[in-house]
């Protein structure tokens, strides 16, 4: 009788990796493996890390390498390995590329390094100079730290901190280089909500009660308080379980560092945040820290949903309706969806606050799928902004002719600077023109390797793309005709606005705000500091001033070009032109005294311009879901895009048609294309586009799979799966 093979431990890795599927594995005798282990396999030549996907009985008819070694570090979440399943499936991409997304640096999952640090000693040297004087100031004043950082505190050398610590002074430490996170105190100091307030975070704690998934919209017009509520619903989940984990997602570093302010005043402890501005030691520091279970508070980008919790109790997707909560290149998803998704995996409420809501979160709220939580009112003295237009198409509203400021905004501006209040000039368009163009032959100047007008920085004297970020000097004659000086600049971009608004008010202070001026997260913070504190008179800005900011002496704003975000074919161009402008107008009024709006236009009876000004949201809301409903757009449709990119156009062209051709047939779906998108080249690679709808019903990631495995790779193509894209450009 022969005897049954030994069964022994066989371990499914995934590696963050564009590979279709876990590899098996042998476990060697006597390594103990957990499902969410970090391990290092050998892959090919090398070794390489992954994650234990599985973890099954091998009976030795393979062959199998074994596992090299497992990482002394928590295992990834059950939930988190569901959520990065569904997303890979949900969004027609390899689930190692997904992976990739969670897993940060490696040293991430090694202990913190530790470095010397110095503190002050009990007793001083005899000898104390002045600069001895200022490292001890500092110490006392930021606490213990390296020399280094302790001498840039200072504005001494590390040799006078060295020098410091050997007379004595100073006290030699060995500590955690990323040290942990202070533990937030739920029963801090919190603002006295108003009884719509507090009904509103009532029916979160309500839901946190209940446990496990549920989601909730929280609709409140500008300075409503939205931030209070949930800071108390985050309040009460650290009460329930003092273990807690709680993510709130931001759609922009403005607010992030806006809002840790409030953070630190209401639990006494900074959060971790989690942005692109961080360094990799700071971003090592957070992913162990959340991996550890021990960061309670996390406040981020969209690439924070990625983060590996241990115990994610409750989600906050603040401004959810902001379209760069979707990531446009790299993996495509849209961050508030996949927020409710992970929300999903890990048994825990989420709530999603905007004042202006996406019509997909509105129709989840009236469909019941949501809970509808509503702040109609702003709180204490501060009302709703006057909102008016400017119709540009009346000969007196026209400004002179290279001006850009009608007469009726400019006399506002006036009137609002003599009452020493400040002015907001918006016009969502970086640099000083979007287009130079030769006044003798016509030449546009355009990237060399995007289809693309490139715009003028008249500060830098450069010429810039800002699809791919090539710039060049503006050169002094037309690089076609060879002109001297014929170049012109066309249109207004915020530092033509600037000028011609320090042309008009020679004596205000103005400043501008977009991410050429404040592109680190030190620099945005200053210039906000600066208009908080009123240094500023006039601030020109482009979206990223249009959010969360709450300046108190700000009373007039002024949109420049209320039609531009209007053109082109994007269905969502008219809520997305709805919700800047009242998220821009919202920035008015917001303590006691009034504010007020001036839209110019030159078509005042859009439906998305006539219902800011009636402040008729539900019209324009309702008239946006008809015409979506009609054509079977999101969210009563599905929408996916494939961009085929080459560097051969012709060869782009044909491997497009073979998409085309080799569609699967299914029904409630169609097919437009393939086309050229406006932009058919991007750095060189020529696309082209295939845009897919589908009816509600229709499982399109499942249909979008088995095509693309119909499909033969052609190495010199790149494919690109968008699954309810965002941008058509």
């Amino acid at each position: 009788m022969s005897r049954a093979p030994t069964l022994k431990a066989k371990a499914s890795i995934l590696f963050p990796m564009p590979l279709p599927e876990p590899f098996d594995y042998a476990v060697p005798e006597g390594m103990e493996l957990r499902v969410g282990d970090h391990v290092r396999a050998p892959l090919g030549k090398r070794s390489a890390r992954g994650v234990v996907w599985a973890l099954s009985s091998d009976d030795g008819s393979r062959n199998l390498k074994s596992v090299e070694s497992v990482y002394d570090a928590p295992p990834l979440s059950e939930a988190m390995i569901e959520f990065v399943n569904w997303s890979a499936r949900y969004l027609v991409q390899w689930p190692g590329i997904v992976l990739r997304m969670v897993l940060r640096s490696e040293d991430a999952l090694l202990p913190s390094p530790t470095e010397i640090q110095f503190d002050v000693a009990g007793d001083l040297p005899a000898r104390m100079t002045e600069a001895r004087s200022r490292v001890i100031e500092a110490v006392t004043e930021y606490g213990p730290n390296s020399a280094a950082e302790l001498a840039r505190l200072a504005g001494v050398t590390p040799g006078v901190v060295s020098g410091l610590a050997k007379a004595g002074g100073l006290t030699r430490l060995e500590r955690p280089a990323d040290p942990p996170f202070d533990a937030p105190d739920p029963d801090g100091p919190g603002v006295k909500l108003v009884p719509q307030q507090a009904e509103a975070a009532d029916q979160l704690k309500r839901m946190i009660n209940a446990g496990g998934f549920q989601a909730a919209l929280l609709d409140g017009v500008t300075g409503s308080g939205k931030t209070e509520v949930y800071f108390e619903a985050i309040a009460h989940a650290l009460r329930q379980d003092p273990e807690a984990q709680i993510l709130v997602l931001l759609p922009e570093i403005a607010l992030t560092r806006a809002v840790t302010a409030r953070f630190i005043q209401r639990f006494g402890a900074e959060p971790a945040l989690w942005h692109s501005d961080q360094g990799h030691r700071e971003r090592r520091r957070i992913w162990r820290e959340v991996n550890e279970n021990r960061a309670r508070i996390v406040i981020g980008a969209r690439s924070a949903l990625f983060l590996p919790f241990q115990n994610l109790r409750f989600i906050v997707v603040d401004e959810e309706h902001d379209a760069t909560y979707k990531q446009g290149d790299g993996l495509h998803y849209q961050a508030r969806d996949l927020a409710v998704v992970r929300a999903r995996a890990s048994k825990a409420p989420i709530v999603l606050a905007s004042a202006t809501p996406s019509i997909e979160s509105l129709a989840n709220a009236r469909a019941g799928r949501y809970a509808y939580i509503q702040l109609p009112d702003r709180i204490g003295k501060a009302v709703l902004p006057e909102i008016t237009t400017i119709d540009l198409r009346e000969p007196e509203n026209r400004p002179a002719s290279g001006m850009w400021l009608s007469a009726p905004l400019v006399e506002a501006m006036a009137e609002t600077l003599a009452r020493k209040e400040q002015v907001l000039l918006y016009l969502n368009r970086r640099g000083y023109a979007p287009l130079v163009l030769c006044r003798d032959c016509g030449h546009k100047m355009k990237s060399p390797d995007v289809d693309a007008y490139l715009t003028e920085h008249r500060y830098t004297g450069r010429l810039v793309c800002h699809l791919t970020g090539f710039s060049m000097p503006r050169p002094d004659k037309c690089p076609e005709c060879g002109a001297i000086d014929s170049l012109a600049s066309v249109g207004p971009g915020v530092e033509r606005v600037a000028e011609e608004a320090k042309a008009r008010f020679p004596d205000a202070k103005i400043e501008i705000l977009s991410s050429d001026t404040a592109h680190s997260a030190e620099k945005l913070l200053a210039l906000i500091d600066r208009m908080e504190r009123g240094e500023i008179d006039i601030l020109v800005g482009t979206q990223i001033a249009a959010k969360g900011h709450n300046f108190l002496n700000l009373t007039l704003i002024g949109v420049v070009d209320a039609d531009l975000g209007l053109a082109g074919g994007d269905p969502r161009a008219g809520e997305r032109t709805y919700q800047t402008l009242v998220q821009v107008a919202g920035r008015a009024g917001r303590a006691d005294r009034p504010g007020r709006a001036l839209l110019q236009t030159h078509d005042p009876e859009h439906d998305a311009i006539a219902a800011l000004v009636a402040g008729d949201r539900d019209r324009f809301m309702e008239t946006e879901t008809m015409a979506r409903e009609v054509l079977g757009l999101p969210p009563y449709g599905r929408l996916a895009a494939i961009i085929l990119s080459a560097r051969d156009p012709s060869q782009a062209d044909t491997v497009a048609r073979d998409w085309a051709r080799q569609a699967p047939n299914a029904d409630g779906i169609q097919i437009w294309g393939p086309a050229e998108p406006r932009y058919g080249m991007v750095r060189g690679w020529h696309r082209r586009r295939l845009l897919i709808r589908a009816d509600r019903d229709v499982d399109l990631s499942a249909w979008l799979w088995a095509w693309k495995k119909t499909m033969k790779p052609v190495s010199s193509v790149r494919v690109t799966i968008d699954i309810e894209p965002y941008s058509f450009v």
